[in-house]
């Protein structure tokens, strides 16, 4: 049996021009037939689904948190200072200084703020070193954010029970944006 032969079962179908083989497909025909399948989503050469090439709107959400942490702790921390700063000015006063409960008040307080001052300084610098680490941190940066944001929920509810619930707010949901499939997709993909 050859190619053109009207018995042949592999030939082409009869009442249709037959084509030279090797020649392609026909030129009215935009794709190869039988390849019409939808395209299977890209895969990544470790196996399972490819990392994601923008960055995910929930992790996108946790760095703007991030932010607003740091942007809260500046103001915190200039509070704070301002409060140091005035009682420290009040124990110099003269009109104060016959009265040693407040003397004692004062003296014992400005030190602690003073120390509440140096450590928020401390967190913010580390809060802004890590909310510029969610575009090119990887893995070990991931569980740094997720620390500290469980650290920061943490000390915004016990010593600043008022002020800090903003900050308990926003760290936990930088956690939880940061500590899911999306988060962890993020933080572990190839860098080039």
């Amino acid at each position: 049996m050859s190619y053109g032969d009207p018995n042949n079962p592999y030939g082409a179908p009869q009442g249709q021009p037959q084509q030279q083989p090797g020649y392609g497909y026909p030129q009215n025909q935009g794709q190869a037939p039988g390849y019409g399948y939808p395209q299977a989503p890209p895969v990544s050469p470790y196996g399972g689904p490819a990392a994601p090439t923008t960055m995910p709107g929930s992790v996108s959400a946790a760095r703007v948190m991030m932010w607003v942490i740091v942007g809260l702790q500046v103001l915190g921390v200039a509070i704070f200072a301002f409060s140091a700063a005035a009682l420290n000015a009040a124990k110099d006063d003269e009109s104060l200084k016959d009265n040693t409960a407040f003397q004692d008040l004062v003296g014992d307080s400005t030190g602690v703020i003073w120390g509440y001052v140096g450590f928020g300084l401390v967190w913010l610098v580390f809060a802004a070193v890590l909310a510029t680490k969610f575009k090119n941190g990887g893995n070990g940066a991931r569980v740094t954010i997720l620390v500290f944001a469980i650290i920061t929920a943490v000390l915004g509810v016990y010593p600043f029970v008022i002020v800090g619930l903003v900050h308990t707010v926003l760290a936990i949901l930088v956690a939880v944006f940061v500590g899911n499939a999306n988060g962890k997709a993020w933080f572990n993909r190839p860098k080039f």
